[in-house]
């Protein structure tokens, strides 16, 4: 090889290199910390859906959730909709 051809070969490694610590390692840990918020999901959390539902968690299922978003109303979604976890606060006193 001459010195030519190593200075290409160092160009596209340094360019793979840049790439995955700019795009691929932030999105996969992006996604990690996703994916350990919708397991510390609990029952009565409030929480956020990706189209912007928001209610309480009812039940817990393997890979979808029910959510009350008003009275006797309960809509299910899977756990990969949910965008925001919020803890569930205490009931607020009724005057």
């Amino acid at each position: 090889m001459n010195s030519g051809s190593i200075g290409t070969l160092i160009y596209i490694v340094a360019l793979f290199a840049l790439l995955y610590f700019l795009m691929i390692r932030p999105q996969q840990q992006r996604q990690k910390k996703h994916q350990q918020m919708v397991s510390g999901m609990k029952v009565n959390d409030q929480v956020t859906t990706a189209g912007g539902m928001l209610g309480s968690v009812v039940k817990i299922k393997e890979d979808t959730i029910i959510l009350r978003v008003a009275d006797n109303v309960r809509i299910e979604f899977l756990k990969s909709a949910v965008a925001q976890v919020r803890e569930s606060a205490p009931e607020e006193e009724k005057e």
